[in-house]
């Protein structure tokens, strides 16, 4: 509403849409108190693992969100963010450039608070992922190439008087990685009675860069010990980046796991915060997975088979050195997801990928905690 009072000036009033937005905000708070916190699994390692102190390994299980994985967490940041700077108005389309688990979880909270949601995505894209998107009620715009998603969606958000809500950048800034259960504080707080409750060495993928920035700004605000690992998979910009502090590199391939690895340094990404990172090859990516799932007795999905393999090296050295701990990794989503790619052995060998050197070693690691050096 403008009202104009001679000699004045002018009034502008949005106080309608405040109110819209504080029901927004409640409507994704609410949620947010109904679902439970994640569990932090104790994972069984071998035997070999308790000689001097012992190793302790857990799995910060995200897949038990509602739409998932992991992103859950990221796209509620992303939503509160975005209304509480006022950019997601009544009506309006929020879009974003992913076809994957982001897409799925932003679908979610956009239906929760009435608004429409577009993913913009290649139109090489699975019709599983499709369907998962369209499944939480949003809606899918495609484009030629993978390299044209983030300037089809901002370009649609424009025409459309949206909102891109754009991941990649904001992931490191929407989060409040102080705390506010957070999920570095999630995890320290559900290790408290544990018999090592700081971690050694906490491990995890980047694909925006938010939830490496989160856990590595919190760890060192409230000054733990612990160290922060990533693992970055082939093809991934990440790594190159992080070892050569070039933050223009790029690469004409992406990444074949799904949530984790980039083509391009995305700027959520903040390397300064990360004490390690280790490069994995995919097919070590999907054996693991695929062993993982097996000690568990369900299936995870290739990104937490890539954290594992990081994992699984680090625990290698720490037993080799006798030094006593915990080590913490995630695991991101479910393999179901997964049933036609990183479980189906035609994908695989379509891919190029054998897992058969990955099997040795992971046989070692079994077998007496061997694992080749670097």
């Amino acid at each position: 509403m403008t009202s104009g009072v001679a000699g004045a000036g002018t009034w502008t009033d949005h106080r309608a849409d405040r109110s819209w937005t504080q029901n927004a905000i409640r409507l994704i708070e609410a949620d947010a108190t109904r679902s439970a916190d994640t569990h932090l699994l104790r994972f069984p390692l071998p035997a070999w693992s308790q000689a001097s102190g012992g190793v302790d390994l857990y799995l910060k299980d995200e897949s038990t969100h509602i739409t998932g994985s992991l992103k859950h967490r990221l796209a509620r940041s992303l939503f509160l963010y975005a209304l509480c700077n006022g950019w997601i108005r009544p009506g309006a389309p929020v879009v974003e450039a992913s076809s994957g688990s982001t897409a799925v979880s932003e679908a979610y909270f956009a239906a929760l608070i009435g608004v429409p949601f577009v993913a913009v995505m290649p139109r090489t894209t699975s019709p599983s992922k499709i369907a998962l998107i369209e499944r939480q009620g949003g809606q899918c715009h495609f484009v030629d190439a993978a390299s044209e998603v983030y300037t089809a969606a901002a370009d649609l958000a424009h025409r459309t008087g949206g909102h891109f809500i754009d991941q990649f950048t904001m992931a490191e800034r929407a989060t409040d990685w102080r705390g506010n259960n957070n999920i570095a504080e999630s995890i320290f707080g559900q290790l408290a009675d544990e018999r090592h409750p700081v971690p050694t060495w906490i491990v995890v993928g980047a694909g925006t860069g938010g939830t490496s920035a989160t856990i590595g700004r919190y760890i060192r605000y409230r000054r733990h010990p612990t160290w922060l690992a990533v693992v970055d998979p082939e093809n991934s910009v990440f790594a190159p980046a992080y070892a050569t502090g070039d933050p223009t590199v790029s690469s004409p391939v992406g990444s074949r796991i799904e949530g984790i690895g980039r083509p391009r340094v995305e700027p959520s990404f903040v390397s300064q915060v990360i004490d390690a990172m280790i490069t994995v090859p995919d097919a070590a990516s999907v054996a693991t997975a695929r062993l993982v799932s097996e000690v568990l007795g369900r299936r995870v999905g290739g990104s937490t088979g890539t954290n594992m393999w990081g994992v699984f090296g680090l625990v290698a050295q720490m037993v080799a050195a006798g030094r006593a701990g915990s080590v913490v990794t995630l695991l991101c989503d479910a393999g179901d997801r997964y049933a036609d790619t990183y479980f189906d052995d035609s994908w695989v060998a379509a891919q190029g990928l054998s897992l058969d050197r990955p099997r040795q070693i992971l046989d070692g690691f079994w077998r007496d905690g061997s694992w080749p050096a670097p």
